[in-house]
């Protein structure tokens, strides 16, 4: 558009002295293109001639100047050449592809189609309508064609259902109303055996662990039972499962308990202990990180180990599968960025088997 108006601005000023002195206008204009073409040959010496832009605009307006029939002999192109470098700085004037680039509807931000990938993604049911709604709701206004059109351009199906859910998401979504209980026993330093459980909650992690006794007998372990699921209520954390295996000691009283809660008992198959893993894998950590380094002396002994345990493995010992915080963590910790300014605290579990650390303050 620029380049046009400056052409016919040219064209306009060179027809002045045309006006006025007809006689020599076409000399001078001759003499006009020589002197510009040999500026053109002097910056491009010794290469090939190559004419910008602003060289084209100048030969076009003074040919206007110049009858046609002695172009061939003043200008160094052609006739053809000149008067296609007129109709080209002509048409730009009513070129309006930079114009029509600009109009129409704004491009979709690419942080909002992240924002429509992520929760289609994340929920696999949702069409492009219930999409759209919730970025609404999230005060993302946007059209359900656009939520349509970014899906489609993704190569995922607009409409549910996108795709099932894997083993790991639907195990995750039904661990907060999984129990798991199992046996273990442990030695004192006299060589006796004594027996205690352990049920594990797979949605928090957090363990229940009872007291130990050397007659694991069906009285006491419905009693086991019904201490477990009046703690469980206590937190509003009613099973929906009971995950156990096959032992005998696990009687129909057993099972009445949390049938009572309207939990489902769940039997893994005989002699498959990873059926039960993450109870399994609890009670290796309870030898590992304890029973192993205490010399148990008596069942009172044993109780306290377990009580106190259970207490720092529920408060403090942090988990990988809550992003390393213990299982009653309610809220992430809080970044800690002067070190020089906090003093560290020592607490001893199990007589120094076991050590808890916190900031001052």
């Amino acid at each position: 558009m620029i380049v046009s108006l400056l052409y016919k601005v040219a064209r306009r000023l060179l027809s002045v002295p045309g006006v006025l002195l007809r006689r020599d206008t076409a000399k001078d204009a001759e003499v006009l293109v020589l002197r510009h073409e040999n500026t053109v040959l002097r910056r491009q010496l010794k290469t090939q001639v190559r004419y910008e832009p602003s060289d084209r605009l100048w030969f076009a307006a003074l040919s206007s100047l110049i009858p046609r029939h002695r172009w061939s002999r003043v200008f160094p192109v052609t006739p053809g050449t000149l008067l296609a470098w007129h109709r080209q700085l002509i048409a730009a004037k009513w070129d309006y592809s930079a114009r029509r680039a600009r109009t129409g509807r704004p491009p979709t931000a690419a942080a909002l189609k992240r924002l429509v990938l992520q929760l289609a993604h994340e929920n696999p049911r949702w069409g492009h309508r219930r999409i759209q709604g919730e970025l609404s709701r999230l005060g993302h206004p946007i059209a359900s064609s656009t939520v349509w059109k970014i899906l489609n351009a993704a190569g995922l199906d607009p409409a549910p259902r996108r795709t099932g859910p894997t083993w790991r998401d639907f195990l995750i979504a039904q661990a907060d109303g999984i129990v798991a209980a199992d046996f273990f026993h442990l030695d004192t330093v006299l060589g006796k055996r004594l027996y205690a459980m352990a049920f594990l909650e797979h949605g928090s992690r957090r363990l229940h662990v009872t007291g130990a006794t050397a007659h694991p007998a069906a009285g006491w372990v419905v009693q086991q039972a019904r201490n477990t699921a009046v703690s469980l209520g206590e937190r509003d954390r009613s099973p929906r499962f009971l995950l156990r295996d096959r032992d005998a000691k696990y009687t129909a009283a057993f099972d009445a308990v949390f049938a009572a809660e309207e939990a489902e008992v769940l039997l893994s198959a005989p002699q498959a202990p990873r059926m039960n893993a993450h109870c399994e894998r609890v009670i290796g950590t309870i030898r590992r990180e304890a029973l192993d380094h205490v010399l148990i002396l008596n069942e009172a002994h044993a109780t306290r180990v377990l009580a106190e345990f259970a207490r720092h493995y529920n408060t403090h010992r942090p988990h990988r599968a809550r992003h390393q915080r213990p299982p009653e963590a309610t809220e992430p910790t809080t970044p800690v960025h002067n070190l020089e300014d906090r003093r560290l605290l020592r607490t001893r579990i199990l007589g120094g088997t076991i050590n808890e650390y916190r900031y001052a303050g």
